[in-house]
């Protein structure tokens, strides 16, 4: 994993003594969100069931800080499926750091499929992963840490706002991860938590495009998005950050949609094919028959 330069629209030392868990940090958005947070000076514990892979990216993300810098990186090996390694993850972060400010739950998975084929098991582990295992991270840093200290909770959902044809899983999950946050938003406002999330549209990235078959995808979708391109990792870094800081401190229960527009103009990767499946209803012919079965059901009586 090659070293990429980070910078950031927010001043330096926004996060000094902070410390942040971003699930799924070692890859794609997640490794983003922890690059511009440690840039901020944040200390960031990142967690990922797969622990040869959270390794290497926590030594690669370790070098990418400056040597003057307050920021911290640790990693930790976290099933966010399994509600005892998300336990561990938040008592862990708490012996390391002494507390948790911020979670960003950004861990998740999911496989392009259509609805039909998507069998009972792939399903339960596309919604055990995202929204139960979102759930279990909120939770969980509540009790350990934000009911009696307040923090701030961002989660990472998808462009669902039209459907999502070809990951109906995910986009079940996703929505009901938008409805948890509204309802965890009133819940633990007297304990000084915000809950929002963020909704990326198609941003590119190696270990996104690996997920899908067709590698051209990707140029296919930019031209049809009203910004007329992809987005960009930084520009869904730059939104977290946002509804972390003190800036966004009168927001919660919110999503903000980081998509160029996409949830406003349909479609690009799903095509529906012409047909005559839906017959169009009329309440005259209708009513015609209805009298004629009537008139039928008479005759027959008599």
């Amino acid at each position: 994993m090659a070293a990429s330069r980070v910078s950031s629209v927010f001043r330096t030392g926004l996060f000094v003594d902070k410390v942040a868990i971003v699930t799924g940090g070692g890859t794609g958005i997640g490794r983003a969100i922890v690059q511009e947070l440690l840039h901020l000076g944040c200390k960031v514990v990142i967690a990922s069931r797969n622990e040869e892979r959270l390794h290497k990216s926590e030594n690669c993300l370790r070098q990418e800080i400056p040597k003057n810098s307050p920021a911290e990186i640790k990693s930790i090996q976290c099933n966010i499926r399994k509600e005892e390694e998300v336990k561990n993850l938040m008592s862990s972060t708490i012996s390391a750091f002494g507390k948790i400010d911020y979670l960003v739950n950004n861990g998740g998975g999911q496989f392009a499929s259509p609805a039909s084929a998507i069998r009972t098991k792939g399903w339960n582990a596309v919604v055990d992963t995202n929204l139960t295992g979102t759930f279990l991270c909120c939770r969980e840093v509540y009790n350990a840490w934000m009911e009696e200290h307040g923090g701030s909770i961002v989660n990472i959902v998808v462009d669902l706002w039209n459907g999502f044809p070809g990951m109906a899983h995910t986009s079940a999950a996703r929505a009901g991860i938008v409805n948890l946050s509204k309802s965890l938003s009133l819940e633990w406002a007297h304990n000084g938590v915000r809950i929002n999330n963020v909704a990326p549209g198609t941003v590119y990235s190696e270990t996104a495009a690996a997920n899908y078959p067709n590698p051209e995808l990707f140029n296919q979708v930019g031209p049809t998005v009203p910004a007329k391109r992809l987005g960009k990792l930084e520009e869904i870094s730059a939104a977290v950050c946002f509804l972390l800081s003190p800036a966004a401190s009168y927001i919660t229960g919110d999503t903000i949609k980081v998509d160029g527009g996409s949830s406003l103009y349909g479609h690009a990767m799903w095509e529906i094919p012409d047909h005559d499946k839906y017959p169009v209803y009329n309440w005259d012919e209708d009513e015609q028959v209805a009298k004629e079965q009537c008139n039928k059901m008479t005759k027959s009586k008599l």
